[in-house]
């Protein structure tokens, strides 16, 4: 069974745990605290997540490997990649994330403390609260307030209300839930807890349409259940 050492807040751990969940997977669950260290000490790798240990001894922390290997390391569960996205769409949707990559991160900063790794208790979130201000130069609260001007520019840069129509259209980004489904449904899912914004509806109904293919809620993890 593997071992998977994550942040809830992490929506690159999220990636994974969907995977897992959609092959079916039993895994042994490590929820980390944002100030828990000394794991990361115990398994000899730098503070970064996820860290998927294989029933093997292998231990992987790329998610978007981790995603494109996953039948190979997981071939009894459904197909999530061959015969469902080929090399080329799979490039095309990582580099698309990577040009966003620098606006989704400060859309995030702030609903990181509705995640219990950061909201554990009083002292974790005066540390991340820190660690964000030294990163950015402005508070959470004001990134908070900046999330219009943050969604409108991720709006532009991902042409999203095209992107929910093709979804609508054809379920899931290729036809059939694929990789691709985790990566964008593990990094979308998070905007929705920002007060005032409101995704597309077609792309909302498409979330939980692969939350409800994959067999997990993303809700897990919240400090309060979205509703």
């Amino acid at each position: 069974m593997p071992d998977l050492y994550h942040f809830w807040s992490s929506f690159e751990s999220q990636r994974v745990r969907l995977l897992l969940s959609c092959k079916g997977v039993d895994w042994t669950d490590h929820a980390l605290r944002y100030d828990d260290d000394q794991v990361f000490f115990e398994l000899g790798t730098a503070r970064h997540v996820p860290q998927l240990v294989l029933d093997s001894g292998e231990r992987l922390d790329d998610s978007e490997r981790i995603l494109w290997q996953a039948d190979r390391h997981f071939p009894r569960g459904g197909k999530l990649v061959d015969g469902r996205i080929d090399a080329a769409a799979w490039r095309a949707l990582t580099a698309w994330r990577q040009r966003v990559d620098t606006v989704l991160d400060r859309l995030y900063a702030p609903l990181r403390p509705a995640y219990r790794d950061v909201a554990a208790d009083g002292d974790i979130l005066t540390a991340y609260k820190a660690d964000v201000t030294h990163k950015y130069g402005l508070s959470i609260e004001a990134l908070a307030n900046d999330r219009y001007a943050g969604y409108q520019q991720l709006e532009r840069l991902s042409r999203l209300p095209e992107l929910a129509r093709h979804l609508s259209r054809n379920r899931f980004y290729s036809g059939a839930i694929s990789i691709a489904d985790l990566l964008l449904t593990a990094d979308l899912f998070p905007l929705q807890l920002h007060d005032g914004l409101s995704l597309p509806v077609d792309l909302m109904y498409y979330l939980e349409r692969v939350q409800e293919t994959c067999g997990i809620d993303l809700r897990q993890g919240l400090v309060a259940d979205l509703a």
